[in-house]
This record gives C-alpha cells, structure tokens and sequence, in this order.
C-alpha cells in the first residue's frame, strides 16, 4: 500500500461526500419537490449538463475496459470508438433538443417512462410498469460493474481486499445519491468528468515522451496478429465482420439511456442546449480518443506484460500510472508529492465508476418513485413520500449490484457494461426514435418495441453469444420493427396526440 496514493484517493471521497451533503442542506431548503430531487429543477447550465452526461456515459470501462481491449487485442477494437462517437454525435445534436422541448410540451414529464406515456396523452400505467421492471434489472448489472472497478482499483493499488473496497464504494455513491439527488449527481459528474479527461490525455502523453529517453529499454513481447489491422480477422470474415457491426451496434445505444438521455431534459433552455452540444461533443472526442491512445501506446510502453493473466489487460492504465509518476519521484525527488499526485490520476478512474453508478440509481430511484410507487401503490403519496420511496430503490440496487459484483462468476468490466448498454439500447433506442420522429407511433406500438426489443436482447445474449454479433443489433432491430408493426395495425393518433407532437418542433426558452 502506497500511502500518498491513499491519501489522494481518501480526499477525492471526502470531496464528493462534501457535494452531497451541500445539495442536500440546499435542497431541505426548496420546494421544488420531485422536480428538483430527479431533475434538478430543469436548471442544469450548458457546462454541468454536458459534463454529467459525458461522466454518467463514460463509466470506467473507457479507462479500464476500452483501453484493455484494445492493448489486447489491437486496431480492431477501435470500431467500438467510432459506433459510440457516431452514436453520441447523433444523440446530441437530434435527440437532444427535441427530446427536451418534447418533455416539456409532454405534461413536464421529467423521467423517460413518464414522457412515453404522456406523449400518448395517456393515463395508463402499462408503459410505465414495464420500464420501471427494466430498469430495475439493467441497473443492477450496469451498477455493479462500476463497485467491480472499485474493489479493483483498490486491490491493485491499495492492496485492499475487492469486497471491502466495493462496500466501501457503494456505501459512499449510496450516500451522495441519497442525500442531494440530481444536483449533487450532476455537480459530481462535472468535477469527475474533468478529472477523467485530465487523466487520460496526460498520461499516454508522458509514457510517449519516456519511450523518446535513450534511457528507455524496450520490454520484450511480441504483437499478436493482426494488431494494426482495422480487420482483426486480417480480411473480410466473419470475424472481422461481427467485430464492425459489435463496435457500430454500441452507439445504439445513446438512444435508450435513460441517465444520459434524463440529462437532455435537465438542460435550462435553447441557448445551455447549443452549449451543451459543443461541450459534449469535444468532452468525448476528447476524450475517447486519449482512450484509445492508452490502449495502443500502452501495449509499446508496457509489452505483454498484461496479457499473461485473466483480466490483467484491464490495469493498463493503472500501470502506466504508476510508472509514470514512480519514475518521475525517482529522478526529480519527493516522491511522497508524486505519489500524490498519482492518487489523483487514479481517482479518475475512481471518477469514472462513481460517476455513471450515481447517474444509473437516480435514474432507477425516479423510474421507481414516479412511475410504479406513486401510479399503482400510493396514489395519494406526498413528494417527502416519494423521495423516501426513490431512496430505498437506490438502496436495494446498491445491494444487488454488490452481490453480482462479488460473485466468482462476474463477467467482468466490459462483459458487465455491454450486457445492460445492449438491453436499455434494444429496449428503449428504437422507441425513444419513433416517439420523437414518427407521428404514427402508438402507445402499444411503444409497449410492443420495449418489450420485443429487452426481450430479443436477453435472449440472444443467452443462446446466441455463440455468433459474437452484440446482442443490441438483433434487440433493436426487433424492437424497431414490433413498434412500427403494432402501431400500423392500432387505431391511429388522435388530434391532442399530434397537436403535442407538432408542439414538440417549437423552441422554448
């Protein structure tokens, strides 16, 4: 255990702590009610929002996972960079701002299940019931990938047991979540966000300049086959084929995240959404290109040194961390200060976890709170009630994801983060399209797309995995077509349905 390295990651957590019991002292004092704790009021600046949803997107896998993949295996992995950096690009600039004025002209919806059923002017609960259910169980996989990274960084770095450090982890997510809600989530998002951008342009930059020392020794290895070819197959096969379409089916995937897609919603009017644009688009491009640099300069700097072990692949950013700033505390001094400042480097990837975890149990604390406790259990429920409702939601994921993440069978970071971005890309991506494209959509068809594409999601994950096609191709492709089937064969829209719809096209400050 390096002690200075505990030092920075102990400051982090006090940090985050600090920002969460600041929103909640600021929020005992408003009576913004539900509004505020799920969506802070619909007064995110353009900065905060697109930082958030950067942060709540980029979960650890774009440290540890992405980067790992691509030490590993090579240049064929970076198509799953240009899918999310399509898919992200996409969302931000056509989904966004429709979905925002959409919600608004919808009731005020402020959680997704909520505008899929108002944007029908519907009073029944089917839709509501049926995400809630999803939601629930993809946040739990999705959550626990996240307490996975923290009881790994902490075994790798601190020496600490991984299920102290995931009790540890969730406990304090669990805190600022409970405490301030989407403003504490938000603000931590951003100061994560920042933090996991600062990491990861820094360091493939400083292990490039040590690999320029004459006094830097090449470490033995081989590259495997393939490695610079964009086709990991080496031609056009099946397996270079099913590698493409996998890495372009993950910016599906923008288009059903419910914490990404919440943060659109939050933004404060027209002029924060075109900012938000900019921002978001430049945080990622940004940033998944440093990923993507880790990956390939970490596999000169390092050798295969990674690949021996199950999983090891994964600590390629943590090592080339702790070289870096080892090796600077050894020929400029005080290395107790650079070890620090490794600390902070490796929060980062504390961030990265933390970030996306707090953004999937708010979204599954809302779902809960708004659209099954209120609906069906407690009609007449006071917003105190329902805020204590969403808490206990965040409090029983938390619990679940802890188990899944300590189980000898986890899948691991990118096996836990692939299975719930392709269920809540198949189920809700294609539905989330045609609500705001597609005047014709019905509110079966919606029910119809959700269910068939969480459905064929499952499914092909289960018997399918066999073909290694990502299973959110399949899953979206079923859930688009059931949508427009049903909906063809339903009753047409009514005149309020449409009226909304053509609302939903008007600017609104």
């Amino acid at each position: 255990m390096k002690i200075p390295e505990l030092a920075a990651l102990l400051v982090y957590l006090m940090l985050v702590l600090y920002i969460g019991i600041y929103f909640f002292v600021k929020e005992r004092k408003s009576t913004g009610g539900e509004k505020s704790y799920f969506l802070g009021g619909r007064e995110m600046n353009g900065w905060v929002s697109a930082l958030s949803a950067g942060a709540s997107d980029m979960s650890a896998w774009v440290l540890m996972g992405l980067p790992g993949a691509i030490y590993m295996y090579g240049m064929g992995q970076l198509w799953i960079a240009v899918g999310l950096t399509l898919g992200t690009f996409s969302a931000w600039l056509l989904v966004a701002p429709v979905l925002r004025r959409f919600s608004i002209a919808a009731g005020d919806s402020i959680t997704i299940p909520q505008f899929l059923t108002r944007r029908f002017c519907s009073n029944r609960k089917e839709i509501m019931v049926l995400s809630a259910i999803v939601f629930v169980i993809t946040y739990c996989v999705y959550s626990a990938s996240s307490l996975y990274v923290c009881g790994t960084l902490a075994n790798t770095v601190l020496g600490i047991e991984p299920k102290t450090a995931m009790i540890a982890a969730t406990v304090v997510i669990v805190i600022y979540t409970f405490l301030g809600g989407f403003n504490a989530v938000c603000w931590t998002d951003f100061f994560q966000g920042m933090l996991m951008l600062g990491a990861l342009m820094l360091i493939p930059i400083c292990c490039a300049g040590l690999m320029a020392l004459p006094s830097f020794t090449a470490p033995q290895g081989s590259w495997p086959v393939h490695y610079w070819n964009w086709l990991s197959g080496g031609s056009w096969n099946w397996k270079s084929v099913s590698d493409i379409l996998t890495g372009l089916g993950w910016g599906l995937g923008y288009f059903g995240m419910p914490h990404i897609l919440i943060r659109y919603i939050a933004i404060k009017n027209e002029k924060e959404m075109r900012k938000s644009q900019i921002i978001g688009c430049t945080w990622f491009s940004l940033i998944i290109l440093a990923s993507c640099a880790v990956g390939l300069i970490g596999r000169a700097y390092l050798g295969d040194v990674l690949t021996v072990t199950k999983d090891a692949n994964t600590l390629v950013f943590i090592n080339m961390i702790r070289s870096v700033f080892d090796w600077i505390g050894q020929n400029v001094g005080m290395v107790a200060l650079w070890g620090f400042c490794a600390g902070i480097m490796l929060s980062a990837i504390l961030a990265a976890a933390m970030s996306t975890a707090d953004s999937q149990l708010l979204a599954s604390s809302s779902a809960f709170a708004s659209d099954l406790y209120k609906p069906l259990l407690r009609k007449k429920a006071s917003d105190n009630e329902m805020l204590w409702a969403g808490r206990f939601i965040v409090v029983f994921i938390s619990v679940v994801a802890f188990l899944i993440a300590s189980s000898p069978d986890c899948k691991g970071i990118m096996g836990l983060v692939s299975c719930a971005w392709g269920a809540f890309g198949a189920a809700f991506g294609p539905v989330m399209l045609l609500a705001l494209f597609w005047k014709r959509l019905t509110y079966w068809g919606a029910f119809a797309g959700i269910l068939a594409g969480f459905l064929v999601d499952a499914l092909w994950y289960v018997f399918m995995a066999w073909t290694s096609l990502y299973e959110i191709i399949p899953g979206f492709a079923a859930g688009l077509l059931m949508a427009i089937i049903v909906s063809l064969l339903d009753k047409a829209p009514e005149k309020n349905v449409i009226d909304i719809f053509e609302k939903s096209r008007e600017k609104i400050d």
